[in-house]
């Protein structure tokens, strides 16, 4: 998951906030939303969704799911189903893992610049 920014601690996110994070379009949440349950951001009397950091990391699982697991909607719905908390716990490992990963690299970065001087 390429997450273009960490999560802020911010109460809620618009749909483009969440969209930008993953990269997505805004439709492409929307979809997500009717297609799976655990996706579940408030919405006003307008329509207008909040998200809060429970929807985000609910979004992080389809994520995972469709776009690094390439599974198919069907294939995604079948694994949460079966199995949802183990889902839930492998894509918070594989995020936490792709961010010590960008730390490491950052880092390397940063020491190559020193010794570049």
């Amino acid at each position: 998951m390429e997450e273009k920014s960490e999560i802020a601690q911010k109460l809620y996110y618009s749909i483009g906030e969440v969209a930008e994070m993953f990269d997505l379009k805004d439709s492409t949440l929307r979809f997500w939303e009717k297609e799976f349950n655990i996706i579940n951001p408030r919405k006003n009397e307008k329509g207008t969704r909040f998200y809060k950091e429970e929807d985000i990391n609910a979004v992080r699982v389809v994520y995972y799911l469709l776009k690094e697991q390439k599974l198919t909607l069907a294939g995604a719905k079948k694994k949460l189903k079966e199995n949802r908390e183990g889902v839930v716990k492998q894509a918070e490992l594989m995020n936490r893992l792709q961010q010590i990963k960008k730390e490491l690299l950052d880092l390397r970065q940063a020491f190559d610049q020193l010794e570049s001087h």
